[in-house]
């Protein structure tokens, strides 16, 4: 068990009112990390840290922030072994998983490193003799982030570190469930010398969410908002943020298609469905939720998808060293086994996983038959099931894919490029990947959504855009004539 406290204006704080909630590991029901519970008083004493920090943050030359950020991933590296520890304490996932977050989330910082210098603007023709007109790009000022618990180190250090290489200052929003490896980051930036205020870590009781987090949104000097997370809380965020007139940046849920054709290389699609599916137990929001075959090769993909998933084994992460881990709470499970209850008992058939869970731990469950009266079909599932839907045509595949209120990833499994590149054109998703998984994640990527998962995208120049306010400015360099 670990104990931690706020980091505001680069100083350890335990809440103002002295208050703290336990966060307890889905894997035995002991207490993982004591955490203190920020009051609204906390909230503004970090806005405040932050907004007072950002003047000479933002004025710092690119090739300082460029360091402090390069510092901050070494750092990073150097922490893998304890965030690991974290990670399968407080969410229930297996040591590699968070061992990759603790690798991306380094890369992430070395990407917004190398994007300091690419805070440009540019030079505007006006039709104005002697008017010189620019673009300039600049820092807007304070970013709050709101990252999730199935990603913890990738999504919370993404919610931070383009809007710190753009100039801004920060202040992370920590997930209840893991607001130990959360409030970690926050110690990577204090041990890295990032100024004080620069970066701020809020932890919060689940109880405070709804009033932490519309402080935070409502507050007057807080600039932008960056959420990860469901559609449903997006919603909520989406609408305080448009009230106050402050832009936000929203990946929600997705319901990820995977398309296989007749000409697809069966043994790639299958060993990309496995992983797309039920890497870190499905709870991501990339993963595969639908398969979407060509009537011609279903019955052959699925028997060797089967006879794949029935070597990944399940086990409780502190004691085995299976590939899937435990999910995130036995709630989180129920809803699985409930989901997959309404569609058994609507028709559908069960291929793989098992017949009765077992508390945090669900084996991999393939399901075929899947129609649209099923809560499967709609649903993000969030968990270690994948549905199967079979298709004749072209036409009917890209149907399938689109008839989702979501669009967050997709893919396409085919040997004829050329078909695929067209098929990928007309899915309704912000991100599409051909012949590969729908779990793809890369730092210097335009990340994000269509539809009911969100809108603007993290990654590189995307989110320079994002984080920076355009301005219009000229000079007039001759004397101007006025109409009167």
């Amino acid at each position: 068990m670990v104990e931690t406290t706020l980091l505001i204006n680069g100083e350890s704080r335990p809440a103002s009112n002295g208050a703290y909630f336990e966060r307890l590991s889905p894997l035995n029901e002991q207490v993982a990390s004591k955490n203190a519970a920020a009051t609204i008083e906390d909230v503004s004493a970090a806005v405040e840290a932050a907004a007072a920090a950002f003047p000479s943050w933002s004025a710092l030359g690119p090739t300082t922030r460029r360091t402090y950020l390069l510092k901050a991933a070494d750092i990073m590296d150097s922490y893998k072994d304890e965030f690991m520890r974290l990670g399968v304490a407080e969410a229930g996932g297996t040591p590699g998983w968070y061992g990759f977050n603790a690798m991306l989330a380094a890369n992430m910082l070395r990407e917004a490193a190398s994007m300091t210098t690419l805070v440009q603007g540019q030079i505007i023709p006006s039709d104005v003799p002697g008017n010189l007109a620019l673009g300039v790009r600049q820092a807007c000022g304070v970013v709050v982030g709101i990252a999730p618990w199935n990603a913890p180190l990738i999504l919370g250090t993404r919610a931070v570190c383009m809007p710190l290489a753009c100039g801004n200052t920060v202040i992370l929003k920590a997930s209840e469930l893991t607001p130990a490896m959360h409030r970690l980051i926050g110690t990577v930036f204090v041990e890295a010398g990032f100024p004080p205020g620069v970066v701020n870590v809020i932890t919060n009781a689940p109880e405070d969410a709804p009033v932490v987090v519309e402080s935070l949104i409502a507050h007057p000097l807080v600039k932008r908002v960056n959420f990860t997370g469901s559609t449903q809380v997006g919603r909520i965020i989406g609408t305080l943020a448009a009230q106050h007139f402050t832009p936000a940046i929203l990946e929600l849920g997705g319901k990820n298609p995977m398309l296989v054709f007749e000409d697809a290389d069966l043994n790639q699609a299958v060993q990309a469905a496995a992983f797309g599916a039920f890497f870190n137990q499905g709870q991501i929001c990339m993963s595969t939720d639908r398969l979407i075959v060509h009537e011609s090769v279903a019955d052959e993909f699925l028997s060797r998808l089967t006879t794949k998933l029935k070597e990944l084994e399940t086990g409780l992460p502190n004691v085995s060293q299976a590939a899937l881990g435990a999910m995130v709470s036995e709630a989180a499970a129920q809803r699985i086994e409930e989901l997959v209850e309404d569609a058994l008992n609507q028709g559908a058939k069960q291929l793989t996983g098992p017949t009765q869970r077992q508390g945090v731990l669900v084996e991999p469950i393939l399901l075929d038959a899947v129609t649209p009266d099923m809560r499967l079909y709609k649903e993000e599932a969030f968990g270690p099931v994948v549905t199967v839907l079979r298709f004749n045509d072209q036409a009917e595949a890209i149907r399938l894919a689109n008839d989702s209120e979501y669009g967050l990833s997709a893919s396409i499994f085919s040997g004829d490029i050329s078909r695929a590149m067209h098929v990928a054109q007309q899915i309704e998703s912000g991100i599409c990947h051909i012949n590969s998984s729908t779990v793809h994640d890369e730092a210097q990527m335009p990340f994000g959504g269509v539809k009911a998962s969100g809108y603007g995208r993290f990654g590189s120049q995307s989110a320079i855009e994002a984080f920076t306010d355009l301005r219009w400015m000229t000079i007039q360099t001759t004397p101007r004539q006025y109409p009167i």
